[in-house]
């Protein structure tokens, strides 16, 4: 994890990637808990014999799954210790670009694209990587953006 001193120390770093989170592993039973809470249960996600002779081979994880997961790439990807509070302001982008096979290592990386002073803080949009162990192609691309208060 990349840790920053100061919120002010990001301004500079506009363009620049400002971590990189640990590998998560995304098992069948993350993928069923998702299709519970959100009731989709499509058979590419939760039916896996069915999911074998399918486009991908196996089951795969949710696209709205892989994204519900910025939290905990968050959280072990970059921090700032003057920080007190992090809300998630919103997204502007995503796209889901390739699929996410059960038992996948997910990792997420993080580019600063903007930084905004705001009352107590200031706005991050940052661009996340998602990447998949093993293929050159993201999973999930993401512009998010965060309030950092100090």
């Amino acid at each position: 994890m990349r840790r920053f001193e100061r919120l002010e120390q990001l301004a500079e770093l506009v363009g620049s990637e400002i971590g990189c989170s640990e590998w998560l592993d995304i098992e069948q039973s993350r993928i069923d808990a998702f299709a519970e809470a959100t009731n989709d249960r499509q058979w590419i996600h939760c039916d896996a014999e069915r999911a074998a002779s399918g486009p991908f081979g196996s089951t795969v994880a949710h696209g709205f799954l892989t994204l519900s997961l910025l939290p905990v790439f968050f959280e072990t990807g970059f921090a700032v210790a003057d920080v007190r509070m992090v809300l998630n302001y919103g997204l502007n982008k995503v796209r889901f670009p390739a699929p996410v096979p059960v038992n996948s290592r997910l990792r997420a990386r993080f580019t600063l694209q903007g930084f905004e002073w705001v009352e107590g803080g200031a706005q991050l949009t940052v661009l996340v990587q998602i990447e998949r162990e093993g293929s050159a192609k993201p999973v999930c691309v993401a512009e998010s953006l965060m309030r950092q208060y100090v």
